[in-house]
């Protein structure tokens, strides 16, 4: 019987662990945003860049290893980040909490290194200027999980510069000329550092027992709600500026798509975040984000019909 109870505990770890595994990994990464990233990098190559010739810009190598070495820089920025704050995330997602927990401290800060070090030589090898972009992403992203994170709106303005930085890569990479793409990574930029601010507030318990100084803890969470509703604003603009140039064109279903599925949405999220008073409100406000982001970047496959 003492042999029964002592193998059946190990024969189900043994079963669940690779899962368990798995699922940290995801975390870690945060799979959902690489693959959102990849996608919109795609898009931008098939959408906006190389619109009549799709599938043989999708087979291209080097646009492959481009692909490859922003994810690789991307996930080593996840890493880092978890990394630096594993005592805020004890407190603000436990459940979460992948690095000191299911990962050990040094494998993390090695894999961050591998990952940052395949991305800038990669990138490198493609061309001087997208490895300087890799190399200057990678050292962004260290210097905002130390010390840039903590200070009130510019970590929120570094990440938002970062993602932008991710749109423009293909076109940097092929030098189009096409100019709808800054218009994209303005979108992206405007859009990050709203959701960048709301998530500031949705862990403003453990950043402030850390002794951060993010935009909330500092101005207090009324004048940042009107903070992120000011680079809404902005982006509400910028999106009505392209639904109209749309109608003048004749791009009617780009049109329609950016008025029901972006505009009208940012309208929703402005209302939602004007009434935000608690955690629960302002994580589902980072969810809209998510959503209103995904919108925008499927339109360039409607950029494409429309053109």
């Amino acid at each position: 019987m003492n042999k029964q109870l002592m193998v059946q505990p190990s024969s189900t770890a043994d079963t669940r662990s690779p899962w368990r595994g798995l699922r940290e990994l995801v975390q870690l990464v945060r799979l959902p945003n690489l693959l959102l990233l990849a996608l919109c990098m795609v898009l931008v190559r098939v959408g906006l860049l190389h619109r009549h010739m799709p599938a043989a810009s999708l087979l291209d190598v080097r646009f492959a290893l481009l692909l490859l070495s922003t994810l690789c820089v991307a996930a080593a920025g996840y890493i880092i980040n978890d990394y630096y704050d594993v005592k805020i995330d004890a407190i603000n997602r436990p459940d979460r909490l992948v690095v000191g927990r299911a990962v050990n401290r040094r494998h993390a800060m090695l894999a961050h290194l591998l990952l940052t070090g395949i991305g800038m030589l990669v990138s490198g090898a493609l061309s001087p200027l997208l490895g300087l972009v890799h190399a200057a992403s990678g050292l962004l992203l260290w210097g905002y999980s130390v010390r840039l994170k903590r200070m009130a709106l510019v970590g929120n303005l570094s990440i938002a510069a970062l993602t932008a930085a991710s749109v423009l890569t293909p076109e940097l990479q092929l030098r189009t000329g096409v100019s709808t793409v800054w218009v994209y990574a303005l979108a992206a930029f405007l859009l990050s550092v709203v959701r960048e601010i709301i998530k500031d507030v949705e862990d403003m318990r453990g950043d402030a027992e850390h002794d951060c100084r993010t935009l909330p803890i500092v101005a207090g969470v009324a004048r940042t709600q009107w903070v992120a509703g000011f680079f809404l604003l902005l982006l509400a603009l910028l999106v009505s500026g392209a639904v109209w140039q749309s109608v003048q064109l004749g791009w009617w279903w780009l049109a329609a798509w950016l008025l029901v599925l972006v505009l009208l949405p940012l309208a929703a999220l402005a209302r939602l975040l004007a009434r935000a008073d608690r955690k629960a409100h302002f994580a589902q406000l980072s969810l809209w984000c998510k959503l209103i982001m995904l919108a925008g970047v499927l339109s360039m496959l409607v950029v494409e019909v429309g053109g």
